[in-house]
């Protein structure tokens, strides 16, 4: 038996890969534990884009990111990524250019009809994707239960394999925390089928659509353990920017606003890690969609070469 530890984007992933596998597995959801970062992420699948700040293994690996989430949860949009700039920052677009390939130069309204003449050209990103995480972790959850798989709050038995993000700071020493605050708002007066990344100097933002006129606005990213309530700084500076693309959002309603706290590792690369007999999988950052299914993939290969060696 695995013990997974954190229900999580990560754990789900890694009971998932292992099952998969032919291990028996069950996930350990601690009762009373906080609701994972991961059901606040905007659930983009966009390694290209990412690659204007993370490394080229994240490029690289998030590649197989879309066809492992598409293989196993409903309603993944293969609708691509339009990166944009208000008229002031076009040096921001340049630059995001030079720094990422994968894309072309389109006029944004060719591609989403309520953009028309806002913006004079936006980098379109084809291959990438999003999702709603929330309905894509309901629907892990539900796959592993047909397979048998436990998901309850109970002493772990046999390996583990930790995947609980900040709470397992304590044996990751060098795990910190790093803050992040969306908005959620409905509004019938814009429609947009895709993600829209907005460049800014100092807080670049994306909207995700989640269908039915319902968008996620995210997301900041402050170096902080403060756990507390999104700040009116964040919601004026996500609002301001969601006003930028269409000005329609200022009459949207908003519907959800919430903070969390990523994992990450010094290198901002999500990781697996051995320590003792405990596997750890952890450090996602802001990459948890894009790579838990990568490392998950990894880690079931590792313990199946394990136990063939055990052999």
């Amino acid at each position: 038996m695995i013990s997974v530890l954190g229900a999580g984007v990560a754990g789900l992933c890694a009971a998932t890969a292992l099952s998969e596998a032919g291990f028996a597995v069950e996930v350990i959801e601690a009762e009373g534990a906080p609701s994972p970062a991961s059901l606040l992420a905007g659930g983009m699948l966009a390694p290209f884009c990412e690659g204007e700040s993370a490394p080229d293994a994240i490029v690289t690996q998030g590649q197989a990111a879309t066809d492992w989430w598409a293989a196993h949860v409903p309603d993944v949009q293969r609708r691509g990524t339009l990166v944009l700039a208000a008229s002031r920052d076009t040096a921001e677009l340049d630059r995001f250019a030079r720094a990422t390939r994968a894309h072309c130069w389109v006029d944004p309204g060719s591609l989403e009809p309520d953009l028309a003449g806002r913006f004079a050209r936006g980098l379109f990103f084809e291959t990438e994707a999003h999702m709603d995480p929330r309905a894509a972790l309901a629907s892990l959850r539900a796959n592993l239960r047909a397979r048998g798989v436990s998901i309850h709050d109970a002493t772990p038995s046999g390996r583990i394999v930790d995947c609980r993000a900040m709470a397992a700071r304590s044996s990751l020493n060098d795990l910190r925390a790093v803050r992040g605050e969306m908005v959620e708002v409905v509004t019938p007066d814009v429609e947009l089928s895709r993600t829209v990344r907005l460049l800014h100097p100092r807080f670049p933002c994306y909207i995700v659509p989640r269908g039915h006129g319902r968008y996620m606005i995210g997301a900041t990213m402050v170096e902080s353990a403060n756990a507390g309530t999104i700040t009116a700084r964040a919601v004026m500076e996500l609002l301001s920017a969601a006003y930028t693309v269409h000005p329609a959002f200022a009459e949207a309603e908003v519907v959800t606003t919430e903070a969390g706290l990523r994992p990450a590792f010094p290198d901002n690369i999500p990781a697996i890690r051995r320590i003792g007999e405990r596997i750890y999988v952890n450090g996602m950052y802001r990459h948890g969609f894009l790579m838990a299914p990568v490392l998950a993939v990894q880690l079931a290969q590792m313990m199946t070469e394990e136990l063939a060696h055990a052999d």
